[in-house]
């Protein structure tokens, strides 16, 4: 088989590929050579299928055995330590997680993000790392510095905004393809994404996260049905800590419509220089129904991220966070949190009573 990338407007370069399926190349026309990233194709001849869980799976091993930064990150969770908070029908654990200093303390403002290399993008990957591709659009890569036992980063081909509106349908598409394992999620660009300047998703273990297994039990004590047709449910819940509309839905078409109603809803609280409105989305597909959690962000990071001295906390929520794991990767921090301190992290950065009742009668309004 060959095929073309167009290395720039004067020159087309023609590179021959031998027994690759085409619907895990990237299109034509993709800028650059991504060539030399991509896991060959011979990698995969012992598979018995062709499916996107094997093709991750054969992706894992093989970075585990060939790159000594993933081998030495996922080696290190043998160390991570973890506690439990009980609150009323759910848990928060809290995991001690050195290796995630590097996102939790990101500098994310735009002068250092002007001034650093994009680490999401192929020509800045380290020399080891290697990918499959999505979509013909993005690439999965494995992430060098996990939280969850298998780890994945899926950043888009282009250097393009973190921004959800037009990628959730590649989101919900990616949920379907590996949703039997994995459970995908975002991080706004003000909402715990330490690259916001290139569009990404991440995926981690099914059920690692406690409200993967905790929705079935919370749905019927802490959620409001908002709406409910044959296909679809939308739930608006608090009592959670942080509060969530929850979309299940059977139907990819619906989700994608519900999603564009509740981001109206959102948007119209937002601030007018926000780039987006800020969220978390977490997302999986399970028994032939997509599950999408939406987090309204009213703030980035908490307070106690930037006090001083012994009230100082570096824990920035984000996706994982929201689902139920609070990740400190400093030894102090998790020693001293409490369940007052978790209580009050996620009131910081969750959107008030006032605001999640608006978006719930707004968002009931654009349905109906």
């Amino acid at each position: 088989m060959q095929h073309w990338i167009l290395q720039n407007k004067m020159q087309i370069i023609f590179i021959k590929t031998e027994s690759v399926h085409s619907k895990f190349l990237p299109d034509k026309g993709k800028t650059g050579m991504i060539e030399n990233i991509l896991l060959s194709e011979e990698e995969f001849n012992n598979s018995s299928s062709n499916s996107y869980l094997d093709r991750i799976q054969t992706l894992f091993r093989h970075q585990l055995k060939n790159w000594e930064l993933a081998k030495t990150g996922y080696e290190s969770l043998n160390s991570v330590q973890v506690r439990e908070f009980h609150f009323d029908d759910f848990v928060i654990k809290a995991q001690f997680n050195p290796g995630r200093i590097i996102s939790s303390a990101a500098k994310v403002d735009e002068k250092s993000i002007r001034e650093r290399k994009c680490f999401l993008c192929y020509n800045n990957l380290p020399e080891h790392q290697k990918a499959i591709t999505f979509e013909n659009n993005f690439l999965i890569l494995v992430n060098p510095y996990p939280i969850f036992p298998v780890h994945f980063t899926i950043p888009m081909l282009d250097h393009l905004p973190q921004l959800i509106e037009d990628n959730l349908q590649a989101m919900l598409s990616l949920t379907k393809a590996i949703g039997e394992n994995y459970t995908v999620f975002y991080n706004g660009p003000k909402c715990g994404a330490s690259a916001p300047d290139h569009m990404h998703f991440q995926a981690g273990l099914k059920n690692f996260m406690p409200i993967d297994w905790e929705y079935e039990i919370i749905k019927d004590k802490k959620c409001k049905i908002l709406f409910e047709d044959d296909e679809t449910k939308i739930l608006g819940c608090t009592n959670y800590l942080r509060k969530f509309f929850a979309i299940q839905s059977s139907s990819k078409a619906k989700t994608l419509k519900v999603f564009s109603k509740l981001y109206t809803s959102i948007q119209k609280t937002q601030r007018a220089y926000e780039i987006e409105p800020m969220m978390n989305i977490i997302s999986r597909f399970e028994d032939g129904e997509y599950f999408v959690f939406v987090f309204p962000r009213s703030k980035h990071r908490p307070d106690y991220y930037f006090s001083e001295g012994d009230k100082k906390i570096i824990l920035s929520p984000a996706s994982v966070d929201l689902g139920g794991v609070c990740i400190t990767p400093r030894q102090e921090d998790f020693e001293k949190i409490t369940k007052e301190i978790i209580e009050d992290i996620f009131r910081q950065v969750s959107v008030g009573e006032e605001e999640f009742e608006f978006f719930s009668k707004s968002l009931t309004e654009l349905i109906n």
